[in-house]
């Protein structure tokens, strides 16, 4: 009797962008895309795969940036975290309407909704089966969701980090714009910083890089994406060293 085919890789960190959260709608969270994103996660968790999430803030954070133009850079990356945290509450929530274990961890102390970072209870988390969606960024302003993505991949030992975009993988340029623009398949995270391919953040790149951590760019819009990258099928581009 032959086998399924096994997942490529056991364990996993989502890079999730706020922007990914609002679908067609000017900002905010779009509950249709989130319930979709939720049962993409369900599908590879169901496989055995442990999933952490980084997520970003950029939908509710647009809402105000007309507000907080001229607004000091630290003030406004705080701002920034917790708007992280609303989503990952949402995204929490999402999660419990489907069935779907999860926990949040915050890198700011919000006692009263999420549990602080804490990297041991992570793991266990991660180990027993648990999604570990990671709010308020690293804690720290002048850093974005991306550094923060390759850190908690580190510290949490994922075998690949996995950037959910709007588009299905890097092009030689921007695919809108230059319809003939074709997809790599795979490069190298010094071809990425060299041709400013805007995989990543430079700092984010330069640590995945410096730890040998693999990354793979995809579309979180495409249905099906998250479980043909976790199975090792050609989706989007790996950046490797």
């Amino acid at each position: 009797m032959s086998s399924a085919p096994r997942p490529a890789y056991k364990r996993i960190l989502l890079k999730l962008s706020g922007e990914a959260l609002m679908g067609d709608d000017p900002y905010g969270i779009n509950r249709e895309v989130i319930d979709r994103i939720t049962a993409e996660v369900g599908e590879v968790v169901a496989m055995g795969v442990q999933v952490g999430v980084v997520i970003g803030g950029g939908n509710i954070f647009r809402g105000v940036a007309p507000g907080a133009a001229g607004m000091d850079r630290a003030t406004a990356d705080y701002m920034g975290m917790l708007a992280t945290l609303m989503n990952a509450l949402a995204l929490q929530d999402a999660m419990r309407r489907a069935d779907i274990l999860s926990r949040v961890q915050s890198a700011l102390t919000i006692e009263q909704v999420a549990e602080p970072y804490i990297r041991g209870k992570a793991l266990r988390y991660l180990e027993e089966g648990k999604v570990v969606i990671f709010a308020a960024g690293t804690g720290n302003p002048f850093f974005t969701t991306d550094t923060a993505a390759a850190l908690r991949g580190r510290e949490m030992g994922v075998d690949i980090v996995l950037k959910a975009t709007k588009v299905d993988g890097v092009y030689t340029a921007d695919p809108k714009v230059h319809p003939s623009a074709e997809r790599y398949t795979e490069l190298t995270f010094d071809e990425a910083i060299v041709k400013n391919l805007k995989v990543m953040d430079a700092t984010a790149l330069a640590l995945c890089r410096d730890q040998n951590m693999l990354v793979k760019v995809f579309s979180i819009f495409k249905p099906g994406a998250l479980r043909r990258v976790v199975m090792g099928e050609d989706e989007g581009t790996l950046v490797h060293c």
